[in-house]
């Protein structure tokens, strides 16, 4: 509805964003940086994270699906590129070579349907032990890609965020793949990968969770800038008495007369239960307990150290991405993808 202004907002720091990207470009060490704009820009709106970046200088990005793809193509400029990571099956070869982004494909069959249908440029996905996507490291690299105007051929690490050994041997098995496979250029880092240092960076790398403010290793920790930050209105204020309980099932009972504020979110905007009793809202530097289970749309929280708030202000969402992630146990890529198309979307800076 025209007009319309919703009871909860994400406000998005572009500094943050742009500070984030420009970290992690410079611990790539000399390697194209690019951007993953999967899931609607992490949940963030892909056609303003791309514009963003673009005027920042990024000039390689990722996305899922051709649907993803169809959104942000219109901002695609001489010298900017855009993947499609899940390859084309046949329902996508008429618009994939009709578009300016290139699939990248990761079975033998998509790369026959490409090379039969004269695609033109492509880029290449290898498995090197993640066993997801991608032709398998060991064999028929050869016969696939016969024939291929490779772009870019990639792999993606499987615990990038661990210390794990699987890391140098997914490395080591990429660079064999490199040898036998001609391309423009080779990628393997994503924002975790980033942080193992520059032997991962080769040709481009390929940040996705750290452009958002997740923090996938402690190397990034003191760099990486919190990018969202949900605020919600208080739809009402009341007063619950000792003994009585909160929300459902009951889980919360009040041990003292209580102050509580009843907020506009819920896990239908990403606010999920895993925020049941160990989330927080803030007013300033006053923080605002969460009460008993979140539910599909509302919240409660403890006011009573804010005596001066009423139905209709605004309050923040505790949303550092690692602290929420620890409070909540969900993954920061779940609080970032689960953000919901309630929220009025506003960028700052």
């Amino acid at each position: 509805m025209h007009g319309y202004i919703a009871p909860l907002r994400l406000r998005l720091n572009g500094d943050a964003l742009l500070s984030n990207w420009r970290w992690l470009a410079g611990m790539s060490g000399g390697a194209a940086c690019g951007a993953a704009i999967k899931a609607d820009g992490y949940g963030l709106g892909a056609v303003e994270v791309m514009a963003r970046l673009v005027r920042a200088g990024c000039r390689d990005f990722f996305v899922s699906n051709w649907g993803e793809a169809r959104a942000v193509e219109p901002l695609l400029d001489d010298g900017v590129s855009l993947s499609v990571l899940h390859g084309v099956r046949d329902e996508d070869m008429a618009q994939a070579l009709a578009s300016r982004a290139r699939p990248v494909l990761s079975t033998p069959a998509q790369a026959a349907r490409w090379r039969a249908a004269g695609g033109g440029p492509c880029d290449l996905m290898v498995d090197t032990g993640m066993n997801r996507l991608g032709l398998d490291w060991r064999g028929g690299l050869t016969a696939a890609s016969e024939g291929l105007s490779i772009i870019t051929l990639l792999s993606h690490l499987a615990s990038a965020d661990e210390d794990t050994s699987l890391n140098p041997t997914q490395l080591a098995r990429f660079r064999d793949v490199a040898r036998q496979v001609k391309a423009t250029r080779y990628s393997l880092a994503n924002s975790a990968g980033i942080c193992l240092g520059t032997d991962y960076g080769f040709d481009l790398t390929r940040p996705g969770l750290a452009l958002y403010g997740g923090v996938p290793s402690p190397v990034a920790a003191p760099h990486i800038r919190q990018v969202v930050h949900p605020q919600v209105q208080i739809l009402q204020r009341r007063r619950v008495m000792a003994g009585d309980t909160i929300g459902y099932n009951a889980t919360f009972t009040a041990s003292h007369d209580m102050e509580v504020a009843v907020l506009n979110i819920g896990y239908a905007d990403g606010y999920l239960r895993g925020f049941s009793g160990k989330g927080v809202a803030l007013r300033g530097d006053v923080r605002l307990p969460v009460l008993g289970r979140v539910s599909m749309d509302l919240l409660a929280v403890d006011v009573g150290t804010a005596p001066w708030l009423v139905e209709g202000e605004w309050l923040d969402i505790a949303y550092d991405l690692p602290a929420a992630s620890a409070a909540s146990g969900l993954s920061q890529y779940e609080l970032l993808t689960g953000l919901g198309a309630r929220y009025d979307r506003i960028w700052d800076g």
